[in-house]
């Protein structure tokens, strides 16, 4: 049977799968997840910056595909590529890896490559912003969209920009360098989630980039999800030479595309960020013009269809943030607790609290339709300020700020039936999921190998 590698190089790990045909349809065979721990307080990142290490996201690279069995990977005929969307990386062509040998056969290092300015990078403040051309697009513009980064270099280090001739989401760096492309190529996925760029023309909106100065030299080109960028240009930890390489996909979309098999389900994901999304009927196109006050966005997904998406920046990152506070806390009381000793134990604290008056919103990280609006808590009285109240409270914050986004009522009228659960957050806290059910009034199925990683295997 034809055998499959799936890979999602995601904010926090990196993640690879096989997957081989059977008779009933496709398997997973073998999974491998790696923390990247790429996080870099590099010297050019503005306070607001957020950067990781390409060097770390290819090492974890490297070793997940390592601990995959040789022989099944001498098998592998298609490489399906999903990673981080809006995060911009720049290389320079010809020199932006170096192939060696391995233990487990050729594999490359990252070369004359910047580090990734990611999704959360928040140094485009909003003044900024509205200095900039307005797109001709149907997504707004936010801090974190690769061209918006690209306007900041502009302006604020012209001088960093002269160094690469190539940029490219992640996902769109590891496609070029295993298939030496001369150009990168980029999805349909990846360009929307860019900003300036019309889904309806599959075009980046050149005239309007040129007038202000942008380098549209670095704009990879532009093919549609689900087709072929290239072939391996040489062995690959085992794989052969010449396995086809699909165009670097969106991680969300392929997070969807693995579990969505009805246009009735909704898909709550709750990862690093969170996400709910429903299909649009076929045949919709989004509007011309954004609207910046919506919460809800248009992403382009397979075959021409849209997801409407409430694409939220507060998910397990904000959990994260509330343990290293608790950490931090410990700490300056004189007490060392590993942060991950910590999760458990909050965890169960909540599961002991069914209710707590106590409201949490947990913008901590804002949204990109609220910027200005961050968390906040109300309504604390003294009988709830234990630890298993907070947490409950901050569980319930998360899933309420969800569905303010895309309202029950709008899910209703869409026609959804049921809720197709997801994501490394709510797959380990049970709080989390309990308040999935209280809020929202459909069943709700949690996926297995609900992950980016199958479904960019599946796409191939």
């Amino acid at each position: 049977p034809t055998c499959v590698l799936g890979i999602d190089l995601g904010t926090t790990s990196v993640k690879a799968a096989l997957v081989t045909g059977t008779e009933r349809g496709l398997a997973l065979a073998q999974s491998c997840s790696r923390d990247t721990q790429a996080h870099s307080d590099s010297l050019g990142a503005a306070p607001q910056g957020m950067e990781q290490d390409v060097q770390k996201i290819i090492k974890a690279l490297n070793e997940c595909l390592a601990a995959l069995p040789q022989q099944q990977l001498q098998q592998v005929t298609h490489i399906g590529i999903s990673g981080q969307m809006h995060g911009v990386v720049f290389w320079k062509t010809d020199k932006g890896c170096k192939w060696s040998e391995s233990g487990t056969g050729p594999a490359f290092e990252p070369e004359q490559v910047s580090p990734l300015v990611t999704w959360q990078d928040g140094r485009c403040s909003p003044t900024f912003l509205t200095s900039l051309p307005l797109p001709q697009s149907h997504v707004s513009l936010a801090t974190g969209f690769g061209c918006a980064t690209v306007y900041w270099y502009l302006k604020n280090s012209p001088d960093f920009l002269k160094a690469y001739d190539a940029a490219g989401t992640i996902q769109d760096y590891v496609v070029a360098m295993l298939c030496d492309l001369k150009k990168p190529l980029m999805s349909v996925q990846n360009a929307a989630s860019w900003g300036y760029f019309n889904c309806r023309n599959k075009s980046w909106n050149t005239d309007i980039l040129k007038k202000s100065g942008f380098p549209v030299h670095l704009l990879p080109e532009v093919g549609d999800p689900g087709s072929i960028a290239g072939r391996t240009a040489c062995a690959w930890h085992g794989i052969p030479k010449g396995a086809k390489v699909g165009i670097a996909l969106g991680d969300f979309q392929c997070s969807v595309y693995s579990c969505l098999t009805e246009r009735t389900d909704a898909v709550l994901n709750i990862s690093t960020s969170a996400q709910l999304t429903i299909s649009m009927p076929l045949g919709f196109q989004p509007p011309e013009v954004p609207d910046p006050s919506s919460a809800v966005t248009y992403f382009p997904y397979f075959n021409g269809d849209y997801l409407a998406v409430a694409a939220s920046l507060n998910g397990g990152n904000v959990l994260a943030t509330f343990v290293g506070m608790v950490a931090q806390w410990a700490q300056e009381l004189g007490f060392q607790v590993q942060e991950s000793a910590i999760y458990p134990r909050i965890i169960q604290a909540a599961l002991a609290q069914k209710h707590s008056k106590l409201s949490v919103h947990p913008t901590i990280f804002g949204e990109r339709h609220l910027p200005e609006l961050l968390a906040s808590v109300s309504d604390i009285g003294a009988s709830e300020l234990s630890l298993g109240h907070v947490t409950r409270a901050l569980c319930r914050g998360l899933v309420e700020n969800l569905s303010s986004m895309l309202p029950v009522q709008h899910l209703e009228e869409m026609g959804v039936r049921r809720i197709l659960g997801s994501g490394s957050a709510l797959a380990r806290n049970e709080v989390l999921r309990q308040e999935v059910e209280r809020i929202f009034p459909f069943p709700v199925v949690y996926g297995k190998d609900v992950d980016a990683a199958v479904g960019a295997a599946m796409v191939m």
